[in-house]
């Protein structure tokens, strides 16, 4: 094993500890842990075509943006990771639940193509690949969530998931109620 690998090998083992020790004290929670994880989000209120309601979700993974439209002709945007080329998808579905602090378990494809990753990783531990926050997309397995990973925003690399930086999707969740209209696209918006 390389160094790094070793280096990166501690540092899960000393999360775990920490989480473990910590959880036996407060609920699991992955704020305030592993603060260099996190961005200062990048949120930003724009102008959106006045032909689309309010209170839905545009997903334009041709923008890499997610646009909460708030208002007619205006909208949230936040940055995201959109899926990699063999995952694409496009149409419209709801949220159909949010979770706080959501575990994550990998599919058996996930596990074929990478052997090492784990049967499972606990909601609120700092390395859940779906951070804080996840809002589920219809009955399908993709979600808008958060992320252990926000280097990987604005680029395309997930499995069909739409990836947030933690910051943001604290600020979208409490947004967003259950039944929500969500539209995933390639369609450009941002001018």
């Amino acid at each position: 094993m390389t160094l790094a690998g070793r280096i990166l090998r501690s540092l899960a083992f000393v999360a775990l500890a920490a989480t473990i020790s910590v959880s036996a004290t407060k609920p699991a929670s992955a704020q305030g842990f592993f603060d260099f994880l996190w961005s200062g989000g990048s949120r930003e209120t724009v102008s959106f075509p006045g032909s689309y309601a309010p209170r839905q979700i545009i997903v334009s993974f041709g923008d890499r943006k997610l646009y909460w439209i708030h208002q007619r002709g205006e909208a949230i945007s936040y940055p995201i990771a959109v899926p990699r080329q063999q995952s694409r998808w496009s149409g419209v579905t709801s949220v159909s639940q949010k979770r706080v602090n959501p575990g994550w378990t990998p599919t058996p494809e996930m596990r074929r193509e990478n052997p090492k990753l784990p049967a499972h990783v606990p909601g609120g531990h700092p390395l859940n690949p779906l951070g804080v926050r996840a809002l589920y997309l219809g009955s399908s397995m993709y979600r808008i969530h958060g992320t252990d990973a926000p280097w990987t925003i604005g680029t395309a690399v997930s499995k069909g998931c739409i990836r947030m930086y933690n910051e943001d999707v604290l600020d979208l969740y409490p947004r967003i109620p259950t039944g929500t209209r969500v539209t995933v696209t390639w369609q450009r918006f941002k001018s």
